[in-house]
């Protein structure tokens, strides 16, 4: 599938302010399943200087930077995407130590995935539902993420929220609801929680209007063999064409779309709009 993605992020500050360097991670990824096209970025007013560079979690971004005091900033990205990623279980996982639970990779490659395997706490409420997931699935690996990743909108009601840290997963079991982003972070928590190593993705998400309107959040998980393989808690499935990846990270801060700060005691206003349309293939 190709699409045409057109992303504008627009800052109104109410007196000028002096804009600190800014991150923009808004640049889909080329990867097995996704290749991007094409990409402009176009920044009003024109920044002083805007270089570009690959972050450790193989994020292609754009620092950007301004000399002068503004009121305004608006960042206008377009994407054109092809997704080839149909069949989201067409793979094989080569390591047996990894078809179990608790998953146990090889030495080498459990040093390099340790990052995404820490966890910031251990709720009780979290820890029952990760044992009744595995126990219903008997402790096999692709089981336990694909009931995860359905069981999670069942138990959970999904609700828009648009600004915030997302919730520590225990508080999301608590409320009964969360955004996309609380949906990811509870995933990601409890896979790692049984040895599976986890990041959070940030991207655009076809077909659900509430998606389209706004960046989405889920997760990936690595397996052997596989590599990092995709999995929505929000939608209750494992990723396909209708996804598109931007940024990942251990963190979900590791993947903000727009990051920086000003200088200034203005107050600001943030407005973003999405339109992403499926053209035919050329």
């Amino acid at each position: 599938m190709l699409f045409k993605i057109i992303h504008r992020t627009c800052y109104h500050y109410s007196e000028p302010v002096l804009l600190e360097p800014m991150t923009v991670r808004l640049r889909p990824r080329s990867d097995a399943t996704q290749t991007l096209k094409n990409y402009t970025i176009n920044i009003t007013p024109s920044p002083s200087g805007i270089s570009n560079c690959t972050e450790f979690d193989g994020n292609n971004i754009e620092t950007v930077w301004f000399r002068e005091q503004h009121t305004d900033l608006t960042i206008v990205t377009n994407s054109l995407v092809e997704t080839h990623h149909g069949d989201p279980f067409n793979f094989l996982i080569t390591e047996p130590s990894a078809l179990n639970l608790p998953i146990k990779y090889l030495p080498h490659i459990a040093l390099m995935l340790e990052r995404y395997r820490v966890r910031d706490n251990d709720d009780p409420q979290v820890a029952k539902f990760t044992q009744e997931i595995i126990q219903t699935v008997n402790h096999k690996t692709i089981p336990f993420l694909s009931l995860l990743a359905e069981q999670i909108p069942k138990r959970i009601q999904y609700m828009l929220r648009e600004y915030g840290d997302p919730w520590k997963p225990g508080e999301t079991m608590k409320k009964g609801q969360g955004s996309c982003r609380d949906f990811a972070i509870l995933f990601i928590d409890i896979c790692r929680s049984v040895g599976i190593a986890a990041r959070f993705v940030s991207g655009y998400c076809i077909g659900d209007k509430a998606a389209e309107s706004h960046m989405h959040a889920w997760a990936e998980t690595y397996l052997p063999g596989a590599g990092w393989r995709g999995f929505d808690p929000s939608q209750g499935l494992s990723t396909f064409d209708n996804h598109i990846a931007v940024a990942v990270g251990q963190r979900s801060q590791d993947a903000t779309p727009i990051s920086g700060n000003f200088r200034g005691t203005a107050e600001s206003y943030l407005n973003a709009s999405i339109s992403i349309n499926r053209i035919e293939n050329e």
